[in-house]
């Protein structure tokens, strides 16, 4: 379990509540996707490299930490995973913004890609990839796969929730991506959603169905 991080802290569960009742509205779901996402990219951004500069305080020079040079890309996994990628900007406005396309297809539950558009340079970034939802785990295998073709070599998935299968399935093809989650459901129901989860996050998101 060292590379799974589960991000229990009390304001993250206590927003994650409120997003799984099934009478919470599209606006303030939305909202709540934006703030769980800032607190879990907060905790998969905890150890990225720092560097000292020279800077001047108003009482006296000193040595103080910022970024290092290693970029960062934020590569969510359409649609819903848009929203996590808005959010986790708002801390890193510089970060690079990819995009996957992927859906589900209803017959076989596997996953269909139709865009991908990524940085150049994705190969030196830290990537970060943003789903709400790990499920069967076949988006986030496929995309991660991607990735890897494309030279990305340090890669994180961050999640709102995960489902034990889809969980096992992303350790077993990605044994080296580092995984972080505001819960680890019980199971996957018999049409792959998870249980108890919080419904379809997607369309909760943008107010479909």
């Amino acid at each position: 379990m060292s590379h799974i991080h589960i991000i229990n802290h009390p304001l993250v569960q206590h927003k994650l509540t409120i997003m799984r009742d099934k009478n919470t509205g599209t606006r303030d779901f939305r909202e709540l996707t934006h703030e769980v996402s800032q607190l879990l990219g907060y905790e998969a951004m905890r150890n990225i490299r720092t560097e000292l500069v020279d800077i001047e305080t108003p009482v006296a020079p000193t040595k103080s930490p910022v970024l290092s040079g290693r970029k960062l890309a934020l590569i969510p996994i359409l649609r819903a995973g848009l929203a996590m990628a808005d959010a986790i900007a708002d801390f890193v406005p510089n970060a690079k913004i990819g995009h996957i396309g992927m859906y589900r297809d209803p017959e076989t539950h596997l996953p269909v890609e139709y865009y991908c558009k990524l940085p150049t340079d994705i190969e030196t970034r830290d990537v970060f990839v943003l789903d709400p939802m790990l499920a069967t785990g076949g988006s986030a295998i496929a995309a991660i796969d991607l990735l890897k073709t494309r030279g990305a070599t340090n890669i994180k998935f961050v999640c709102i929730l995960a489902a034990p299968e889809g969980l096992a399935k992303l350790r077993t093809a990605h044994p080296d991506v580092e995984i972080y989650t505001a819960s680890i459901d019980e199971k996957l129901d018999d049409h792959q959603y998870i249980v108890p989860g919080l419904g379809d996050a997607g369309d909760r998101i943008f107010g479909t169905k």
